[in-house]
């Protein structure tokens, strides 16, 4: 059997089968439309039987914080009758200390129930804490492939730290370069070992963040006896807003808005070797973000279980300045000193907030941990050694990759919304390559406008916009 590239890849949708114990084939209608309720549903799971799960390995329940200090400073800055309050989910407090050990927690019972005898992940940190934590405590072996390094071999101090991390709960690090690599060893290595695929992608990994979204959910009105209005989400994958929205959902928050963040960094390409090292934040970042919105399946697992346009609405870019500011503001007036990635929906919170009525409520949906290479003193260094400008001023004169400017009141914080039409536009426009829209009929047009959380007879506009102007709509 040959281990070239184009052998490997050919093999793969085989190859993620047998990791998976789990038949895509099944839920896929026609070459377009898939049942995603029906592959969510394939877990077997409810919310009490994941919560019971990760109660075993140290998941879940975590601190619910109202942020006191930092809500009467948004009020200080708000108008009259503005100021929301501030609410912050401390997912800090997990295993392996951030939120994604509520995916790998399931994945790992998963694969633990099917007999696997080890977890394979591809990640850039977190999540491969996450699988290591959890697979030390069932029992099974790990591999963590992870891209570290430029061709230089020199790698962000954040990402050097997460493996690390990975190597401390017991794990086997590949170490990459950045490249087109990653997804070949991947499959390579699943292949060879015959382990678990731990993808962030699967309906276990979604599943597992549906009891994050819950608790946020049931604490908020059991305390304040209301809804949430808004919970802020820090976007990458999806994974995160897919999973948080159908918790709340799942115990009755069905008029909170669930709103994405990411960091804008614009101009930077993520799979550049020059690029790789001249961005401050590894995930949360529209690098991710908005491919992730506009066409999800571009992963490890035949079908994404990760949504992310389906659930979001709205879609908010703040400034690699703003959130190192937010970061040490919370460090400084809350006693938390966090990491990076949940103070990327922090930033973007305190914006909101300033704009809301004081009787609404705004929740911070997590945090990471943080500590040496993820501080984000060590990332600014870093930053600065790559000949990037760090400086104090207005963060308008952010430019990804050239110049970090931190703001030096908390009223320079501000957000930047994304036209989601524009990202359903670009997500139709990948699927009229599947199946042309004068072919989209009741069954295309209804799993579309699901896809897209709009209306058939939108998909259907927009499909004669795609038909008439293909290149340009």
């Amino acid at each position: 059997m040959s281990n070239s590239y184009d052998d490997v890849m050919a093999r793969r949708s085989d190859i993620m089968r047998r990791a998976l114990a789990l038949d895509y084939d099944s839920f896929q209608r026609n070459d377009l439309v898939f049942d995603y309720d029906a592959l969510m549903s394939s877990t077997g799971y409810d919310l009490d039987d994941v919560a019971r799960i990760q109660a075993e390995t140290k998941v879940g329940h975590t601190p619910l914080y109202e942020l006191h200090r930092l809500t009467e400073a948004v009020r200080q800055i708000a108008g009259p009758g503005k100021g929301a309050r501030i609410l912050l989910k401390d997912e800090a407090a997990n295993a392996s200390g951030s939120f994604k050990a509520r995916r790998a927690s399931l994945s790992a019972h998963e694969a633990q129930v099917k007999g696997f005898a080890g977890m394979v992940t591809a990640t850039s940190g977190n999540y491969g804490a996450a699988v290591a934590s959890q697979a030390a405590q069932r029992g099974l072996a790990c591999i963590v492939i992870q891209e570290i390094y430029d061709s230089h071999h020199i790698g962000q101090p954040e990402i050097v730290e997460k493996s690390r991390a990975c190597e401390a709960y017991g794990a086997e690090v590949i170490k990459l370069t950045v490249g087109p690599e990653l997804f070949y060893v991947l499959l390579r290595t699943l292949e060879d070992t015959g382990y678990f695929n731990a993808s962030l992608y699967t309906p276990y990994g979604i599943a597992g963040i549906e009891t994050l979204g819950a608790e946020i959910g049931r604490e908020v009105q059991q305390r304040y006896g209301r809804q949430p209005d808004a919970v802020v989400v820090t976007h990458a994958g999806g994974g995160n807003i897919t999973g948080t929205t159908r918790g709340l959902r799942k115990v009755g928050c069905d008029e909170t808005q669930v709103i994405a963040v990411s960091v804008d960094l614009t101009g930077l390409h993520m799979a550049s070797d020059h690029d790789f090292n001249n961005k401050s934040f590894t995930t949360g970042h529209t690098g991710f973000g908005v491919p992730f919105a506009t066409w999800p399946d571009r992963v490890d697992v035949p079908r994404n279980a990760a949504r992310p346009l389906r659930y979001m609405d709205g879609y908010q870019l703040v400034s690699q300045g703003e959130v190192f500011y937010m970061t040490e503001l919370l460090t400084k007036i809350e006693g938390l000193e966090r990491g990076p990635a949940g103070n990327t929906s922090l930033t973007a919170a305190v914006a909101m907030a300033r704009e809301m009525d004081r009787d609404q409520i705004v929740v911070v949906q997590e945090t990471e941990y943080t500590g040496a290479g993820k501080h984000h003193n060590s990332q600014l260094s870093f930053a600065r050694s790559r000949g990037i400008e760090v400086r104090r001023g207005d963060p308008a004169g952010n430019v990804p990759g050239k110049a970090i400017v931190i703001p030096e009141r908390l009223d320079q914080i501000s957000v930047h919304p994304l036209d989601l039409d524009k990202l359903r536009h670009s997500y139709l426009r990948h699927a009229s390559q599947i199946v042309a829209p004068e072919r989209w009929g009741d069954a295309e047009l209804d799993f579309l406008a699901a896809e897209t959380n709009t209306t058939a007879d939108d998909v259907r506009q927009i499909g004669v916009d795609l038909a008439t102007h293909p290149k340009g709509a």
